[in-house]
């Protein structure tokens, strides 16, 4: 594990590091922002998982999340979107290869060497974590889009992990998008029982979350037939999930839309780490 960089931020401290990856086979890169609180012990934890282009650092820089996870003493975990070592596979496509990982472990060459996005962030990661003043005992999870798409996945796949689960403009239902279908036949084949498990509105209606739920969704985002929102709403209604889905008239889908709600979220998960 190296430390990359250290700014002081909100009375706490963002760190960026790197350190090996088994599961991408290469040098991965996150972000971490400890509060005050973690000088005296460890924090409860908030992951943000960002979306297709992105790497760590765009919402660790853009959301604004710093200030009012400080303000509730928890820490923010920022990973990195796909593999990023010299010899992994890409694509000339922007939604896919690096900075398209998906959340999920590849299975077809050549993107199975590198693309284990999931064992990466369900695993790796967490247990990489165990050396800072973290309470892993206490973790909730977001994202944005792509990372919205995780979020959700991760929390229905690991039942009791993530005391919540919140999502901006995520992509709702993959299986049926040109935003999961390209991706799941490059990454996971052409059987689409495969698919099932990483699609957050089929998880949905096979029974939801143990938690409560947030999401935010532009009204003008102008990915709405990709991201499919109306899927999951309608999943969610059928499965009496505990949660709300909120449209957001006139916000799109940049990091202006994040920032203006992102203290909604932070408070949202704050209100269920300590509980």
């Amino acid at each position: 594990m190296e430390l990359k960089s250290e700014n002081r931020a909100f009375g706490g401290a963002q760190r960026v590091y790197t350190h090996d990856s088994d599961a991408c086979g290469g040098p991965m890169t996150f972000g971490l922002f400890l509060p005050a609180e973690a000088q005296d012990g460890p924090v409860p934890v908030l992951w943000f998982l960002a979306g297709l282009t992105c790497t760590h650092e765009n919402a660790m820089t853009k959301a604004g999340a710093q200030a009012w996870a400080a303000e509730a003493g928890i820490a923010l975990v920022f990973p990195d979107t796909s593999p990023r070592a010299a010899d992994a596979a890409d694509d000339d496509a922007f939604d896919l290869g690096k900075g398209a990982g998906f959340y999920v472990n590849a299975t077809q060459d050549p993107w199975a060497p590198h693309f284990r996005m999931w064992d990466y962030v369900a695993d790796e990661l967490p247990a990489a974590l165990a050396q800072f003043p973290l309470d892993m005992e206490r973790q909730a999870i977001t994202g944005h889009s792509m990372g919205g798409h995780g979020a959700l996945t991760l929390a229905m796949r690991n039942p009791g992990r993530f005391a919540s689960v919140s999502a901006f403009a995520p992509i709702a239902h993959p299986t049926q998008s040109d935003w999961g279908r390209k991706q799941f036949t490059a990454y996971l084949g052409e059987d689409e029982a495969a698919w099932a498990a990483h699609d957050s509105t089929l998880l949905m209606r096979q029974g939801g979350l143990d938690g409560p739920v947030l999401i935010d969704q532009g009204t003008d985002d102008q990915f709405l037939d990709k991201l499919m929102p109306e899927a999951l709403a309608e999943a969610m209604a059928g499965a009496r999930q505990d949660g709300a889905f909120r449209m957001q008239k006139g916000y799109d889908h940049s990091y202006f839309f994040i920032a203006s709600f992102v203290e909604d979220h932070v408070d949202f998960h704050a209100e269920a780490l300590f509980a």
